[in-house]
Parts: structure tokens; sequence; C-alpha cells
């Protein structure tokens, strides 16, 4: 590995994207932008071409590529422009890059990450659906490559931050009883039940303690996001889903617990600020700079705890009847979410029929087997189209 280590950023423009360009920029003498890539934000991607000088910047469609490409050479930059999902993959691959940073949402970043797997780097993951589609065939590809894996979830970080060295050993073997999975319980957490019919888009976006994407934070708002990051947690640290308990946390200064059969319960905190785990990972296993604050526990005074209601919250026991289901369905659960989420940003739904949704595509379509990344894409096509029947048949 290289003395300045070469990092490409898949999702850039995204906001774990720029905190990890902040973090970068903070250590020129250890890190280097190898490329960028956005989606829609083009204007945003120049910006940070222009600041970061990557070799590489990767946009989904031609047309984008030729006017980046023209605005690039304008500003003088020599910086190459690539398209599409293998443009991704490229320079997820590339033979230059040390540390891969996987923050594109949804499952269009699965194939780029697993690209970065396949071909050994330091995988920063950041997109857990890549993990939720497909757990089994992506760690068989980590072990195979010898990819180093390096949780961003603030809580998996959190967690992995409270393991030994030695936790691919088995939970069992270390000692560790359960996981303990922290949530804030988003916007809604004391929202009357009534009520939630009437949520608007702009209300669910509205996180009291983070600063996240609109597809992420209504994630957050229906703990879809912590029914993904269980699954992805049962992936990373070899779990069954009975041994990983959702607490919700309000404050969100507690990222997550290992609770040990001691009875020792270890706890990772902080302000919530993405560049702690972002720059966890990216020096491990050294520790540097990251911007973020130090904690005030005087300023903070209280730290709660209580269980998550799963009458306000059905999609989180959507998500673990997923994982405990396996196969196929943590891939269509995904999917029908992804679909949902859609839909009600763009009004189409209202917000207790995203779990409506992903209900019945569950219920309609039998859990399979994944031994191939086909029968993945398979699924997760399925539910889409499954998701897509029901907006069509409620003339959504």
């Amino acid at each position: 590995m290289s003395a300045v280590q070469q990092v490409t950023v898949l999702g850039a423009t995204g906001s774990i994207g720029l905190s990890t360009l902040d973090v970068i920029a903070r250590h020129p003498d250890r890190y280097q932008v190898f490329a960028l890539t956005g989606f829609s934000r083009l204007a945003e991607l120049l910006a940070l071409c222009i600041r970061h000088v990557p070799r590489f910047a990767v946009v989904p469609e031609v047309a984008a590529a030729s006017r980046l490409q023209e605005e690039l050479r304008a500003a003088g930059l020599s910086t190459r422009v690539l398209v599409g999902e293998q443009g991704l993959c490229d320079v997820a691959s590339a033979p230059e890059v040390d540390a891969v940073m996987a923050a594109i949402v949804g499952a269009a970043g699965f194939r780029p990450t697993l690209a970065a797997v396949e071909a050994g780097k330091k995988i920063l993951l950041a997109n857990k659906e890549a993990l939720v589609m497909s757990g089994a065939l992506f760690m068989q590809a980590v072990g195979k490559s010898g990819s180093v894996l390096l949780p961003i979830d603030s809580e998996h970080n959190a967690i992995f931050q409270c393991m030994p060295a030695d936790f691919s050993r088995g939970l069992g073997a270390i000692g560790v009883r359960r996981i303990l999975l922290t949530a804030s319980g988003g916007p809604f957490r004391q929202t009357p039940l009534a009520e939630l019919e009437r949520v608007s888009p702009e209300q669910a976006c509205a996180h009291p303690n983070w600063s996240m994407g609109r597809k992420i934070s209504v994630d957050s708002a229906s703990m879809m996001n912590k029914g993904l990051e269980l699954i992805e947690a049962c992936w990373l640290f070899d779990a069954k889903p009975s041994q990983v308990e959702v607490v919700v946390h309000p404050q969100s200064v507690i990222h997550s617990l290992v609770d040990y059969v001691d009875g020792s319960v270890l706890a990772q905190l902080g302000n919530p600020d993405m560049r702690t785990p972002i720059a966890n990972a990216l020096a491990w296993p050294e520790r540097i700079d990251s911007g973020v604050a130090p904690l005030d526990l005087f300023a903070i005074a209280r730290l709660d705890f209580e269980a998550p209601d799963e009458q306000r919250f059905p999609c989180l026991r959507l998500a673990r009847q997923a994982a405990e289901a396996g196969g196929s369905a943590p891939a269509m659960l995904n999917a029908a979410n992804e679909v949902a989420v859609s839909a009600f940003l763009e009004r189409r739904i209202r917000y207790p029929e995203i779990a409506s949704i992903i209900d019945e595509v569950l219920v309609r379509e039998p859990v399979v087997a994944v031994n191939e990344l086909d029968a993945v894409f398979a699924a997760d096509a399925k539910a889409r189209s499954l998701a897509e029947q029901w907006l069509q048949r409620n003339g959504r």
C-alpha cells in the first residue's frame, strides 16, 4: 500500500460522501482522492472535482458525462469522466486504489461495492444494501479476496469498536451474549398513531439528530433503516437475529453496545457526526482527527432508553421477519421498501402505506435460496414488480 492512500468515493455528493471528503481534506499527507462519483447533482460533483482533483469522475449517463468532461477541461483539470455502472465498477476495482467508500444509496451501489471486494480493496461500507440483498454471497467474496470490510454506519462502527479484534471467530467464542443496536426513534417517536396517516415527506425527512439524504431519512422515520441495520449486523458479526436487540435511544449519543457474558456492556459514545466512524475506518487500526467536537457529557446531562413500538414501527417487524426467513426475503424487503419510499416522497402514497406495500410483497412472493447473484437480482426485480402492481391496483 502506498504511503498516500488512493481513495475512491462512491456517492461523493451525498452526506456520507461529503463527510468523507471533509476527513480526507484534513489529512492530505495520508489520503488522496482517486475517483468521485455522483448521480444527479452534477454541479456539486463538478465543484468537488475542482477542489479534490480526482483522476476519474463517474456519472450515470453519456450526455451528462460529455457536459461534465467539457466543464472539467474548461477548469483546467485532466479528470477523465466515465459512465454508468461499468464506470463505477472500474473506479472501485482499479489497481491503484487502496480504499473505497461505498456510499451509493440503495441497490444501485451493490455491483460496484462487490467489484471493490473482489479486487481485494479496503471497503468502507456505508451501503448497507450490499449485505441486505446478498449477505452470504457478499461475505463469501470478502473471505475469498481477503478484502478488509469496515462498517461506516454509526451503529455498526460502534459495535466494531466494542468488539475484540478476533470477533470473526464467532460471538460465542469471544463471550458476546448480544448486540444492542441503538435507534433514535426518528421524528415520529411520539407522534399520535392517528396522525401518521397525514405526515408529509418533509416531516419524515426532518430527523431530530442527523443530517441525511431523503431516502435514508424516511427509512429512519419508519425504522426500516434500523431493520436493514439489524440484517447487516447479522452478516458483519455472524450473529443470529435473536442476538441483535434494537434499543430506542433518542439522544443518539450511544451509537451501539455489546453485551458480554460476564456482565460487561461496552458502548461507543460520540456526537452524532458521521465523520467519527469515517475517520475510524479510514485510519483503522490507527486514530486520526475527524473534525468532530469533543463530547460534552454535562451538556447532554441524560441518556434515555426505551423499547421500540412495533405498532408504531411495523417496518422494523417486517425487517426482523425477513432476517429470520433469510434467502431472498431481505432482498425483497429492500426492493419493496425502495419502491414504496420513492412513491411516498412523490406524494403518491400515505406514510403508513410504505409498510403495507412491503408486507404484501413479502406475503405474496415465496422465499427462495440465493446461491448466486442472478437469484438476488431476480428477487429484487420481482419485489419491485409486485410493489408497482400494488401502486397501480390502488390507483397511485
